[in-house]
Parts: C-alpha cells; structure tokens; sequence
C-alpha cells in the first residue's frame, strides 16, 4: 500500500459499518498506522455535567476495546500483511480520545509515531543521516520554531516530489 489514501479505501471496505460513526483518520509512519475511528456519543440524562459526558466515554471507549478485540486483531493482521507496518487502533468519543496497545519503536528511548515523525521527516529531508542524529538535532532546536519549521519542510518536501514527478524518468 503505497497512496495515502489506499489503507482508508481499504479500511472503508472491511470494517464493520456499525463500528464508526464516520470514516477512520489513519496515521502513519515507516513503522506503523494508527486508525482511529469516532465512536458514537453515549445518551446521557438531561443536565449531565462534564464529568458525567468523560466517564461514559470512557465506558463507551472500554466497551468497545473488549466486544472488538478479536475482529479488530484479524483485520489489523491483514492490514499490516498489506502495508507491512503494524497496525494500532484508538478511539474517540467526543472530546475523549484512547489509544489501544500501540507502537514504541526504539530510537535511543521510546517514542511513540507522533515523536518519530518528526525524526523521519528530518532524515527525509537530508538534514540528519539517521533517526539518533535526528533526535540530537532536535535537542538543540527545542521549542517554538520545530512547530513551524517542520511545516515549511513538509511543504519544501512535497513541492520538491511534484518538480520530481515532472522530470524525466530515469
């Protein structure tokens, strides 16, 4: 699966339909894809609180974590045959977001997919040589500019895969 778009259209084809209540957002990255999916707000009493809405999302989230589990483990399984990366699922509800069992790819400590985009897009982009010279790297820049900076990159990088697209082909 090489388009951005092929593990949705898949997805949208072999999940149940009753599960979400829109289509999934996945996530990836070289190592792995996170589907998340909006599950449907729980029917609270009229004058429910806040409180009250989070604790039956989480009820809704662990509900839906345990009458899946084992159709959720098959399709992650073809999924991850089909992209050879892992396959993670998390959930919301509302406000309330819940990440099942995912990914910790080693680095020089754990980071989960978000950390390791970062890190990729570096390498990616010829700034760094590996993901530990990436991670050393974005040491020194901490803060405010990473945000922004890894924008303009991500932008720069996507121009420069069109203008490589237009040549000829080698």
């Amino acid at each position: 699966m090489t388009t951005r778009t092929t593990a949705e259209a898949w997805l949208a084809g072999r999940l149940p339909t009753d599960w979400f209540t829109g289509p999934v957002e996945v996530t990836r990255d070289r190592d792995e894809l996170i589907i998340i999916g909006d599950l449907a707000q729980p029917e609270l009493a009229e004058g429910s609180d806040d409180t009250d809405r989070t604790i039956a999302a989480r009820g809704r989230i662990k509900s839906f974590r345990e009458d899946t589990r084992e159709k959720r483990i098959e399709v992650a399984r073809e999924l991850e045959h089909l992209s050879g990366r892992k396959v993670s699922w998390g959930v919301r509800v509302g406000e309330t977001e819940a990440l099942f069992t995912h990914l910790a790819a080693p680095v020089m400590t754990r980071l989960r997919q978000s950390e390791r985009q970062v890190l990729d897009t570096l390498v990616d982009a010829g700034v760094a040589k590996s993901r530990s010279e990436a991670l050393a790297w974005c040491v020194k820049l901490v803060g405010e500019k990473s945000d922004s900076w890894l924008g303009e990159l991500r932008e720069a990088m996507a121009h420069v895969d069109e203008v490589r697209q237009k040549g000829p082909a080698s």
